[in-house]
């Protein structure tokens, strides 16, 4: 079976600076002055495939770099080795609040956020009371983004997100900011997506929903992957260092 997400090598660093010039008297003493920078491994020799129609969950610490890992998949990033292929169209969210323009109200944001996403004139329209009944947000559709809620947001990007045709739809962190009826909301539409035969690639804290949902998942710890297999499997293995991590803390 061809791979929904092909993953292969994947390596990606960022600069961490030692120092910043932060006002304009320092950018004029010091014109030429570079500061130094470490260099942080975010994901190292990365490699996985992800199967059309399959539930694959990615958990780890803050800081293993699931995030990283899921913007590399969503093209946000490039990757600085290694190579990611895609096989079908993709529907990322991952970050609450990119893409929204804050000083527009929440009709604006969605005929906004659906051209950008692909879809056309008349689709925008026919999706568009189906995107205002599931983010509950009717009253608040004249109301500019940066009234918002953090709640409100999150409802507003997911009802955009999954009303865009999609093979493979990445999920990060972000549902955790909505409230528990939300939550279980966004978790009903899983059932849709699997009958549907739908890719979903979900990072979480959240280890239920996680062995919940997904068939395999995957165990990132700084940067590289120290277990990928059954999620129930998975999650006990990493439930199991955070035990031992706190019972040295404790120590």
């Amino acid at each position: 079976m061809e791979a929904a997400m092909h993953v292969r090598g994947v390596s990606k660093e960022f600069a961490v600076p030692h120092e910043r010039t932060t006002t304009f008297k320092e950018h004029f003493l010091h014109p030429f002055r570079r500061g130094s920078s470490d260099r942080n491994v975010a994901l190292d020799d990365v490699s996985f495939d992800i199967y059309p129609g399959e539930f694959f969950g990615v958990v780890g610490r803050n800081g293993s770099g699931k995030s990283t890992l899921l913007k590399v998949l969503a093209g946000i990033y490039k990757a600085d080795r290694g190579r990611v292929i895609v096989n079908g169209a993709l529907s990322p969210f991952i970050e609450l609040g990119v893409g929204f323009s804050f000083e527009l109200s929440a009709r604006d944001n969605i005929w906004i956020n659906g051209t950008l996403l692909g879809l056309r004139q008349h689709e925008i329209e026919g999706k568009f009371d189906a995107i205002l009944e599931f983010a509950e947000l009717d009253r608040f559709v004249d109301l500019k983004l940066k009234n918002y809620s953090s709640g409100m947001l999150l409802r507003l990007a997911y009802a955009i997100a999954i009303q865009v045709p999609f093979d493979i739809l990445l999920l990060d962190e972000v549902l955790a900011v909505g409230d528990e009826r939300f939550q279980q909301k966004c978790f009903a539409t899983f059932d849709s997506f699997r009958r549907d035969g739908k890719t979903i690639v979900f990072v979480s804290h959240d280890l239920d929903a996680v062995a919940t949902y997904c068939g395999r998942a995957l165990l990132l710890a700084g940067g590289r992957i120290e277990a990928i297999g059954d999620a129930a499997d998975v999650i006990d293995l990493y439930r199991g260092h955070e035990d031992r991590a706190l019972e040295e803390i404790a120590r």
